[in-house]
C-alpha cells in the first residue's frame, strides 16, 4: 500500500480567531501534515498546541516561507497583500481567507461545493470568499442548477466573531455592562453592539452600499460563474457571538416549488435542511455553531412574483465561512496532486 504523502502547513495570523479555528480543523479533518508552523502579526513568540506538540508563533520574515508546501492566510487583506507574493515566490500554495486577491481575475475564488474545479487555475494563490457569501452560494447554487436564479436579495445578520477576537470581548463586556448598569465602552464598534444592531459592517462606499454588501454582489457572480444574475445585499451586525444568519429572496427563471427546492437542498453536499415550522424547527445560531454544514430552512414561495422563494440560511462563519472552507480548497489541491 502506497504511503501518503504529507505536507508542511503553515497558518498565518494562527493567534486570531480565524487562526485558532484553522489549527482545530487542520487536526478534525485529519489533514496530511508532515509539519506545521504558525506565524503572527502581532502575538509572535507565544506557544500554540497541535496535537499535544507545542509549537512557537514565528514572525513573518523574507524567506520564511521556503520549505512549506501550502500556507493558510487569516491575518487580514494588509498582511496578505504583503506576504502571499512573497509566500509563492518562496514555492508556496497560498490559500487566503482576506478580501486581498478576492476579484483578481488571476485568482480562483472557490467555495469546494459550487465551483471546485477553478482551483486547477491558480497561479499560486488562491482566495477564500466573504463568510456570507459562503454560506448563501453553497444553499443558492444547486437552485441555480434547477431553475437558473435571476434574482437575489439578501439581509444577513452577522456575528461578531466575524469581526474577530476583540469584538468577542467587546460584546460580552457591553452585555455585562448594560446588565450591571455600568458605561458602556466602545472600542471596535462605533455603536453599542450589545442588545443592538448596526447596519453598517466593513466602510461605506460612494454608492451607499458597505463594502461587505458589494462583497457579496461580485463574489455571488463570480463564484456562482454567473454575471447575469442581479444581486442586492443589506448586511447588518447583530449581537450573536457565533454564526452567520441570512433572510435571502430568490427570482428564478423557471418554477421552483419550496417542496422541489427541499428536495434538491435535502440531496446537495454540505447542506442539512431544516423546515419544519409547525414544530418550531428552523435553523438556529446556536445549532449551527462549531458545524461545517450550511442549515437551511423557512423554504417558502413569494406569492409576489411569479417564480420567487424565500429562504433561511445558517451557518458558522468561522468555520464553513472561513476556516474549513480554506482547508477544504487545501485537501482538493492534495486529492487532484496540484501541490
Amino acid at each position: 500500500m502506497e504511503k501518503m504523502k504529507k505536507y508542511t502547513v503553515a497558518v498565518v495570523g494562527a493567534t486570531g480567531a480565524v487562526g485558532q479555528v484553522m489549527r482545530e480543523v487542520l487536526i478534525e479533518r485529519n489533514f496530511p501534515v508532515e509539519k506545521v508552523r504558525f506565524f503572527g502579526y502581532r502575538r509572535e513568540g507565544i506557544e500554540l498546541d497541535f496535537k499535544g506538540e507545542k509549537i512557537v508563533v514565528e514572525k513573518l520574515q523574507e524567506g520564511c516561507f521556503k520549505g512549506i508546501d501550502i500556507a493558510l492566510f487569516s491575518a487580514g487583506a494588509s498582511v496578505s497583500r504583503e506576504w502571499a507574493p512573497k509566500a509563492v515566490k518562496d514555492g508556496c500554495i497560498v490559500v487566503d481567507n482576506s478580501s486581498a486577491f478576492r476579484m483578481d481575475v488571476d485568482v480562483p475564488l472557490v467555495v469546494p461545493e459550487v465551483n471546485p474545479h477553478a482551483v486547477a487555475n491558480h497561479k499560486g494563490i488562491i482566495a477564500n470568499p466573504n463568510c456570507s457569501t459562503i454560506q448563501m452560494v453553497v444553499a443558492l447554487n444547486p437552485l441555480h442548477k434547477e431553475a437558473k436564479i435571476k434574482r437575489i436579495v439578501v439581509s444577513t445578520y452577522q456575528s461578531v466573531s466575524g469581526t474577530g477576537s476583540m469584538a468577542i470581548e467587546e460584546l460580552i463586556n457591553q452585555s455585562r455592562a448594560v446588565l450591571d448598569k455600568e458605561e458602556i465602552v466602545k472600542k471596535v464598534y462605533p455603536h453599542q453592539i450589545a442588545f443592538n444592531c448596526l447596519p453598517h459592517i466593513d466602510v461605506f462606499l460612494d454608492n451607499g452600499y458597505t463594502k461587505e454588501e458589494i462583497k457579496m454582489v461580485n463574489e455571488t457572480k463570480k463564484i456562482m460563474e454567473a454575471p447575469e444574475i442581479a444581486v442586492t445585499a443589506t448586511t447588518v451586525r447583530v449581537p450573536v457571538l457565533r454564526s452567520h444568519s441570512e433572510s435571502v429572496n430568490i427570482e428564478t427563471e423557471s418554477k421552483l416549488t419550496p417542496e422541489r427546492a427541499r428536495e434538491i437542498l435535502s440531496s446537495s453536499p454540505g447542506v442539512i435542511v431544516v423546515d419544519d415550522p409547525a414544530n418550531n424547527r428552523y435553523p438556529l445560531a446556536i445549532d449551527a455553531a462549531n458545524r461545517d454544514e450550511t442549515f437551511i430552512g423557512r423554504i417558502r414561495e413569494d406569492f409576489s412574483i411569479s417564480c420567487g422563494l424565500n429562504m433561511w440560511i445558517v451557518s458558522d462563519n468561522l468555520r464553513k465561512g472561513a476556516a474549513s472552507n480554506a482547508v477544504q480548497i487545501a485537501e482538493i489541491l492534495v486529492e487532484k496532486e496540484l501541490v
